[in-house]
């Protein structure tokens, strides 16, 4: 493993653990296995981390929300399914997420603010070509609840999350809740 993968990998574990501002550079090199300046070597410092972290997560779910299919059926499903495999998969890096993205510093916030609406804007076209007659106003609401049951499994207790079958769950009561923007 490459040395700033170890240093993101651990520094989402210590996150997790003890929060942003609980733990410091020295710590972080430490647990990494280097000393806390030779961490600077590789990070700017503790928020470069944080940002590289969320930047990778976002990577991530923001390629998956580009259109696959040609049924909007199939391509709401796959969007979702990938969201709450992502999610039990980083349930850690998820709940960092939602409890420090209020730690993200300029120049990282501002850059990482326009990707995240981006991100729910390709969210929301999903969703609106799915439920064409649904209004912009609950297809945005209707996206926000989505990814909200799909992200709080970051705060479900482990033996739970864990449950073999939790990601079909999970991806039906997204579909479902989604599906009353049928109805309009």
């Amino acid at each position: 493993m490459d040395r700033d993968r170890k240093i993101l990998d651990t520094a989402a574990a210590v996150f997790f653990e003890k929060g942003f501002h609980g733990v410091g550079v020295d710590e972080l090199g430490k647990r990494a296995g280097l000393s806390g300046p030779a961490l600077y070597r590789h990070f700017s410092g503790k928020d470069e981390i944080l940002a590289s972290l969320f930047n990778e997560a976002l990577d991530e779910l923001l390629s998956a929300t580009a259109p696959v299919h040609e049924d909007p059926t199939e391509d709401l499903d796959r969007l979702i399914r990938h969201h709450v495999g992502f999610t039990l998969s980083h349930r850690h890096l998820v709940n960092v997420y939602q409890r420090e993205d209020r730690s993200l510093v300029e120049p990282w916030k501002r850059q990482f603010d326009r990707r995240r609406r981006q991100y729910v804007a390709r969210w929301e076209a999903v969703v609106a070509r799915r439920f064409p007659r649904a209004s912009a106003a609950d297809v945005a609401a209707g996206t926000q609840a989505c990814l909200g049951v799909i992200f709080s499994v970051a705060y479900w207790p482990t033996a739970l999350a864990s449950t073999p079958s939790l990601a079909d769950l999970i991806t039906g009561y997204a579909a479902t809740g989604l599906s009353t923007l049928a109805s309009d």
